[in-house]
């Protein structure tokens, strides 16, 4: 595969005030030589990240970035395991710990605020330090999440973890899908402690220099946390820091690792009133950018895991490509209930239905959604966001397939362009889906998934499975239940008038365009 046919040039990215590419050659926009592994659910990851971050040394340097933080979250099974005290012991032993925490709309709104302040706090009393960062567009959030350690004294063991989990509650959960010990409640579908489907990526190499570009863009940003005189009066009050300290001189890109080209992908909004970031004039949006040229490409199959896809604007990349290939089959696995309850529901049905039933009416019989639940019958809820494109480019980070990921709030992603990782990382998913990861264990990838091997493989075992399962639950659950996790997706019928009412707020709330006014509400990027 030659590169170029896949990623984003220099110039396709779009912004060119970002320092992201410069150790690139020419117009390149992606590091080669590099190791990466996806690490699927929270109690995959959380004790790699635990393991990573006790290794560190005085010297050496960890970043991170999180959206939600809760300060007692625990990365192992073990009391110490708290990511206050891991991040915290870190400092104390000479570690550098920066950390960017999104300071959250109010509680009252159902976020968070609180308890990213006393992450926050917490860890400065520990020493490391932490910002509270809101330099956001109105109603906008900082969605990336992502860690890098460097080490001073061997770069062959630096590494970045780069995708969907915050270092939150409701993350440690595993393919059985009992839950976080530590819950948050969902809605009541989800039980009192709401199984949880998550992807992060593992990377050692070139790349690792590439994320921490990422923090550091975001770390010398010279532009107030906050705007707002009220929160700015707070943090005095409270004597948060406000004023970054600079960071060490940034050490060259690590060793080669791997065989893994990767890419990163990014969104930042149009701040607009002249509080564009340094480093991203007018906003990037680089991965709506990047999924479009990926897609363009697509032959057999894209398969998608995300928290979302909603809208005209998730459905356009792939029209055009659904219409070109006739055996170009599109796999969506998303929640079967959507995270918030009542008429609020409403809207996020109205963003299905605009992406899925427009696809399914174009690719009759090759778009299908899923749901998936445990064996207990309890929906999970999927917060992954995960595209595989032919075997060939898989992406894994923050952002959603929604116009407010690619457009409004701020994300990273990862793309690795290679063969054998992206077939594989749709085919240890589908196992799991298929209820096959015992007989993986015990014979391996290839050999249990081997009708899952060609697309239309997989497409048409994930459409039997489904229909089987839902043919169970239909039937008031008689008889043993079927193999398998997935389920159809419910897409309600909407009436004409409610889907007037329902488009204020999916348009203004739960999907806005943070694009610079020439081109918002229009199909460029």
């Amino acid at each position: 595969m030659d590169p170029r046919d896949w990623l984003l040039t220099e110039t396709e990215r779009g912004n060119p005030a970002t320092r992201l590419d410069e150790v690139h050659p020419g117009e390149q926009a992606w590091s080669t030589g590099n190791l990466v592994r996806p690490l699927i659910h929270g109690a995959t990851y959380f004790p790699v990240l635990y393991d990573a971050i006790e290794a560190t040394r005085p010297g050496d340097l960890v970043l991170f970035t999180d959206w939600q933080g809760d300060a007692d979250e625990r990365l192992t099974e073990e009391p110490g395991s708290e990511v206050v005290e891991v991040l915290g012991r870190a400092d104390e032993r000479g570690v550098d710990v920066r950390g960017l925490v999104w300071r959250s709309h109010t509680d009252l709104t159902g976020f968070f605020a609180a308890e990213n302040r006393h992450l926050g706090e917490q860890l400065q009393h520990r020493g490391a330090e932490v910002l509270l960062d809101m330099r956001v567009r109105t109603g906008g959030s900082h969605h990336q999440k992502f860690v890098v350690i460097r080490h001073r004294d061997d770069p062959s063991r630096d590494v970045a973890f780069v995708g969907g989990m915050d270092l939150a509650h409701n993350r440690r959960d595993d393919a059985d899908h009992a839950g976080d010990p530590q819950a948050q409640p969902l809605t009541q579908e989800y039980g009192a402690h709401p199984p949880w489907h998550d992807v992060q990526v593992e990377i050692h190499g070139p790349a690792v220099y590439d994320v921490e570009t990422v923090f550091r863009e975001r770390w010398e940003d010279p532009t107030p946390l906050s705007r707002s005189p009220v929160r700015r009066a707070v943090d005095l009050w409270r004597h948060h820091d406000t004023s970054p300290d600079g960071l060490p001189e940034q050490a060259p890109p690590p060793p080669t690792a791997g065989p893994h080209t990767v890419q990163l992908l990014r969104t930042y909004p149009d701040l607009r009133h002249g509080r564009d970031y340094p480093f991203a004039r007018g906003g990037e949006r680089s991965v709506a950018r990047g999924y479009a040229k990926a897609i363009a490409r697509a032959e057999r199959i894209v398969s998608v895991e995300d928290q979302y896809f909603w809208g005209h604007g998730v459905a356009e990349p792939f029209e055009e490509a659904l219409r070109a290939h006739p055996d170009l089959r599109l796999v969506v696995v998303i929640p079967l209930v959507p995270d918030i309850s009542g008429l609020n529901r409403v809207p996020q049905y109205l963003g299905r239905e605009r992406a899925l039933v427009r696809l399914m009416r174009i690719g009759p019989g090759r778009v299908a959604a899923y749901g998936i639940e445990n064996h207990a019958g309890t929906p999970v809820y999927v917060h992954a966001k995960v595209c595989v494109i032919d075997d060939a480019w898989a992406s894994t980070g923050s952002d959603n397939f929604n116009r407010r990921s690619w457009t409004h709030d701020s994300e990273l992603t990862a793309v690795v362009l290679d063969h054998d990782y992206a077939r594989d990382l749709r085919l240890t998913l589908a196992a799991e889906h298929l209820d096959r990861l015992p007989d993986v264990a015990e014979r391996g990838l290839h050999e249990v998934m081997a009708d899952c091997l060609d697309p239309a493989g997989m497409y048409d075992a994930y459409a039997a499975s489904a229909t089987r399962l839902q043919a169970w639950h239909d039937s008031g659950r008689v008889g043993d239940r079927p193999p398998g996790c997935l389920r159809p997706i419910p897409l309600p019928r909407l009436s004409r008038l409610t889907r007037m009412w329902a488009k204020v707020p999916l348009d203004v709330l739960h999907d806005p365009d943070g694009r610079p006014g020439p081109i918002r509400g229009a199909s460029e990027y």
